[in-house]
């Protein structure tokens, strides 16, 4: 038996354990990662937005509530739902992937501050999310 080569049962168990803790640990940061680029795109799209509302007005002279008007297209998985009047308008931004309830929310001019889960813009062109 001298000669032969190879890794004994308590070597290999120890690897098997050393992986199970590095999951343990990568796990749990790559869920909060996700989530955070989840926001990140939705803050992006509120943001694009704003700047597609603004183009519109300039030209029309009123916001418009259809996304189809503004030529916006929002991120994959992205629902946007905007509220418009001649003089205001609004919007709330969720992702397919988080809750109805999970997402962020902005408003301009005398529309009414939206709410998402337990946010709610405190000032005109404030974007506010949920996390």
């Amino acid at each position: 038996m001298t000669g032969q080569k190879g890794f004994t049962l308590i070597e290999l168990l120890i690897v098997l354990v050393i992986i199970g803790i590095l999951a343990a640990i990568a796990i749990p940061q790559f869920t909060q990662t996700r989530e955070m680029a989840y926001f990140a795109a939705m803050k992006s799209d509120v943001r694009n937005l704003a700047a597609q509302q603004e183009l519109y007005y300039a030209t029309n002279y009123q916001y418009t509530s259809s996304l189809a008007n503004l030529d916006f297209v929002a991120s994959e998985a992205v629902n946007v739902t905007a509220a418009a009047s001649s003089s205001g308008w609004s919007a709330t931004v969720t992702h397919t992937a988080l809750g109805a309830t999970e997402g962020c929310a902005i408003y301009y001019g005398n529309a009414t501050a939206p709410t998402i889960g337990s946010a709610t813009p405190a000032e005109e062109g404030q974007v506010v999310c949920t996390n």
